[in-house]
């Protein structure tokens, strides 16, 4: 039976393609609001802003790009500030709607915003759809995923398991409850403010095709491929410059403005043609380790956010001063202090920085794994808590496969990845804007 009036929450899932909880709302429901709830601000136990300039523009930039969308099928975008716990039952309320439609995230925070929903009485109806597998597709319940990723991948290859086809793009949307015309969306842009553009970025999403959204999400999919760099990925994804290195799928995966289904099905299509390798067998094999992340969620959930992680609860040791120095860029040494001012400045920061910095952090300044994880969270334009999450827990030493011996060399990886210093010079060099 069809319910006269729901809302659509959009969380992480940015888009009209292979959408399936807008799917389930729009197959539901006759009349349907789409809401989008902007965060207020708020500060992280480290003093410092949740979600920083570069992610705000990105998003304000993926928001617009949905809205034109919805605007072309007739419907209309509504775009609120504050907590979607506060604005959704008052819209409800208002509107006459029943049900609250959105995707399923299982990390604490956004699992507390629909606890606190349905608190106040709210039907809230969640889809999972964030995977490039489907849980129930697993050859082992989610309570017996492994605990290391080495043997899920194995287990998940040798079973045979294949993504799902991606859902089309919706062609048609209920229409909006008339209520909503009387309701006035935010600006996104004025909402963001303006970022800094730097011309050395590994990202540029000030240019436009490299802007946050579907449009130019799916655009990127097709030229990557295109251009034959998915063919040599596994020898180029350690580099540290230009925007040619690696996929950089990341940040519209992030935002929900392309999903892992779609990437495989285009990446499939490519091996057709022009054959298969090592390269793009690698970036089948990162996307199963962010499904990994992910399942991690669904196993041990809070577990995941303890001090110590899955080893329990303790106090990590931690140097504050130490660690504002990290965040400006300023600990004498060169390589870390070059990652760290590029993050800032663009927002963005190749795999191999991400790893090299956040274990020079935990291991050799001896500070919180949770205040780099903090860090990253507010300064990425492709944040993603899952992903975030198990990176920082695995380099510490605290998640399913506690091995000690996570601690970089930095002369090593300096050497080895930037052997003639061209990385240090594009970021420290005070004439290099």
């Amino acid at each position: 039976m069809k319910q006269r009036k729901a809302i659509y929450w959009f969380r992480n899932d940015l888009r009209l393609a292979d959408n399936p909880a807008l799917q389930r709302a729009c197959a539901q429901a006759e009349q349907l609001a789409l809401v989008y709830c902007l965060a207020p601000a708020e500060y992280t136990q480290w003093g410092f802003i949740r979600e920083g300039q570069h992610h705000k523009r990105f998003l304000a930039d993926t928001l617009n790009d949905l809205e034109m969308q919805c605007e072309r099928l007739g419907q209309h975008l509504l775009i609120m500030a504050g907590a979607p716990e506060q604005i959704l039952p008052t819209l409800a309320q208002q509107l006459g709607a029943e049900t609250v439609y959105c995707e399923t995230i299982v990390a604490p925070y956004e699992t507390a915003q629909c606890t606190a929903l349905r608190a106040q009485r709210i039907v809230v109806n969640e889809t999972w759809q964030s995977s490039l597998l489907d849980p129930q597709a697993l050859p082992f319940p989610l309570s017996n995923l492994p605990l290391v990723f080495t043997a899920f991948r194995q287990q998940v290859e040798s079973a045979g398991v294949t993504p799902a086809e991606p859902l089309s793009a919706i062609q048609a949307l209920p229409n909006f409850p008339k209520a909503i015309l009387a309701m006035q969306s935010v600006d996104v842009h004025a909402w963001a403010g303006l970022a800094p553009i730097d011309a050395r970025s590994a990202f540029p999403y000030h240019l436009p095709a490299w802007q946050g959204g579907e449009t130019a999400a799916f655009k990127h999919l097709q030229r990557y491929l295109a251009s034959g760099l998915a063919d040599c990925y596994k020898q180029t994804r350690n580099g540290l410059i230009g925007c040619d290195y690696s996929t950089k799928f990341s940040p519209w995966l992030a935002s929900g403005a392309l999903s892992a289904r779609q990437i495989h099905q285009q990446l499939k299509a490519h091996e057709a043609i022009v054959g298969a390798n090592d390269s793009t067998y690698w970036i089948w094999f990162e996307l199963l380790w962010r499904d990994y992340f992910r399942f991690l969620h669904w196993r041990f959930g809070s577990q995941l956010y303890r001090s110590l992680g899955l080893a329990g609860y303790g106090v990590p040791a931690h140097q504050p001063d130490l660690f504002a120095k990290w965040c400006r860029g300023e600990t004498g040494q060169p390589f870390i202090d070059a990652g760290m001012r590029e993050l800032a400045a663009t927002g963005y920061l190749s795999n191999r920085m991400r790893q090299i910095v956040a274990s020079f952090l935990i291991h050799e300044l001896q500070c919180d794994w949770r205040a780099g994880a903090a860090w990253f969270e507010s300064q990425l334009i492709d944040y993603d808590v899952y992903s975030n999450q198990g990176n920082w827990l695995y380099l510490a030493g605290y998640g399913t496969d506690p091995r000690p011996n996570r601690r970089f060399n930095l002369e090593t990886q300096a050497k080895n990845y930037d052997p003639h210093q061209a990385y240090l010079q594009l970021w420290l060099s005070t004439d290099a804007q």
